[in-house]
This record gives C-alpha cells, structure tokens and sequence, in this order.
C-alpha cells in the first residue's frame, strides 16, 4: 500500500515520543474520524492529511516497528537506513589489514557472511551448502470496518511482481496480523520460504464504532419521536431493521439489538448492536413549536438536573 512521506509520525500523530500505544491509537482514531474521505468527499487536502495519519499510525501502532524506527533502523517512510559497518571493522584488530579469524572451521561460514555480506556460498562442515530458511514479510493492509466485521477477500502486492490473496475473517480486530505459511521470502540452498504477516487496520466508520463485541451507533430522532415514541428504520451489520422508541425518551438513551454486533472469536454467536438516541431539533426555528413548549413550559415544570451528580460540583 502507497503511503504518504512523513517526516516525523509523531508530529504527525500530535503524541509525545514516550505517548502510550492506548495513547497513539487515540490520537489516530480522532483524527482519522476529522479526516476519513469518506466523510469529506473531494476534499483532497483532507485526503492527503488522512495518508499521512495513517501511514504515521502503520509504524508508531506496531511495536516492532517503533522500537526499530526509535532505534534508528528504519526511517519514518518504513525504509532500512543505511548499516554503517565496513568491511575494515573486521580487520581492526590485525595492523596489517587483513582479516584474522578465531574459531573452528565450523564457524567459516558465519565469518565469511559477515565480511562478505552473505557471499560466502554457506559453508558448512566439508564445504557442504547450508539450507537457510527465507526471511518472513510483513505487509500492512487496510479495510474497512465493514469488510472486518462481515470478513472479505483481499490481495497485497508482492515487491517483485505478483499479488498474494487474503481471506480477512470476520470478526477480526483492529491490529490483528494474519500469518501466512510459506508466503515469505525463498530460503536457499533448498532452505524453506518463510512466512508474511499481515497487519490488519481498520479504518473508521461515519456510523458504527466497534467496543469489543459489541457495535455501537448514534441514532438521530426527532423532539415528537423522543416524546411521542416512534418506530423507526435503523442500519445494522445484517442490514436495516425496525427499532422502536419509547415514549418520553431521553437524548443519550441507549437501546440494545441482541446479537446484532460483532461476530464472537471462533464464530460463537455475536455481540450486541447499541443504539445511543440522540435529539435533534430543526434547523430553523419553529415559532408554532416554541409556542407549544412555552405554554407547556409555563402550565408545568420539571427541573432535568434534579439528580444529577454535577449540580453539587
């Protein structure tokens, strides 16, 4: 996957260098809900910005790949900087200028790898090849939550050609990586291939937010539904289904879809879908509703703030 130039993720990300991994993927889920394409249509720098906070979040919401970056082994971009070792480091012991050696012939092929950067053939005893298993991949691939949730088949692109397939199972968490037997780089000397690790990350939803096995959303209703109460078609993993409020409900009220969420680890069932309602007025002023309100407000009264705990604060 393409990402953007960075210079430094954690600029990038607004967290300090000690910011905790709980602490990153904060800061990355806010910005990317700011920034998400899909929630800003056309609207290239945001899509630009969005590149750039995710590949920040591929390298510092790795572990291994932050330590290595902190380290100084790879660059913001993800590339090997360069190993500042030489072929004369192996000599300095030796005024002469050539190479000494200290070991048994069994250790040969260890010595010449090191000075000749792997060109040594693999040696072994009596000169035999040794079979040297490939290095492992890692790649990183982003899908939406959608695609985690209701699982899909995926593809990555392979540095020398070719494309690899993935099935993502539904389900899968944000940051899970997916191992992929024999799908590394080719071993030598007959030596097996090794294996690619796919990191999944999942991009925000403008509607559903994931918490654990459960789904969570916010559902705009109207004043005379929230008081009146009102059945109403709401989205769902499965598709739309009827939700029913009732009469006299509060802004912040939460219903509950059963098995409706996330699907359980092992395919045992689902989470449940949690619907937050949320009061909407109109956009513009209704003098027939104010007019209602303040005549109901004048023959009744009720003080909402009566048990709240923030009336003592």
């Amino acid at each position: 996957m393409a990402q953007s130039d960075i210079k430094d993720p954690y600029a990038v990300l607004g967290v300090a260098k000690n910011a905790s991994e709980a602490d990153i993927k904060k800061a990355y889920r806010q910005l990317a809900k700011k920034l998400h394409p899909d929630l800003n249509p056309g609207d290239k720098a945001k899509a630009e910005q969005f590149s750039a906070v995710t590949a920040a979040y591929d390298l510092l919401g790795d572990p291994e790949k932050r330590r290595r970056f902190d380290a100084g082994e790879i660059d913001a971009n993800q590339q090997e900087t360069p190993e500042r070792q030489y072929y004369r480091s192996y000599a300095d012991a030796d005024p002469s200028g050539r190479y000494a050696f200290d070991g048994d012939f069994d250790d040969l092929g260890s010595f010449f790898s090191q000075a000749f950067g792997g060109r040594a053939g693999g040696f072994g005893r009596g000169g035999a090849q040794m079979k040297v298993r490939g290095k492992d991949r890692h790649f990183h691939l982003q899908v939406s939550l959608m695609e985690a949730l209701k699982g899909a088949k995926k593809t990555v692109g392979l540095p020398e050609g070719g494309r690899i397939s993935i099935s993502i199972p539904a389900g899968i968490e944000d940051g899970k990586s997916l191992r992929l037997s024999g799908k590394g780089e080719a071993g030598r000397n007959g030596g097996p291939a090794g294996d690619a690790y796919v990191r999944v990350d999942i991009t925000p939803d403008p509607v559903f937010e994931r918490d654990g096995d459960d789904i969570k959303m916010d559902l705009p209703v109207s004043i005379d539904e929230a008081v009146l109460g009102a059945t109403v078609s709401v989205p769902t993993i499965d598709g739309r289904v009827n939700l029913k409020v009732p009469q006299n409900s509060s802004s912040g009220r939460v219903m509950r879809l059963k098995g409706k969420g996330a699907p359980k680890s092992g395919g045992h069932g689902a989470g449940d879908l949690l619907v937050r309602l949320k009061i909407v007025m109109p956009e513009t002023p209704d003098k027939a509703l104010e007019d209602a309100i303040r005549d109901w407000r004048s023959r009744y009264s009720y003080d909402p703030r009566a048990d709240w705990k923030g009336g003592n604060r």
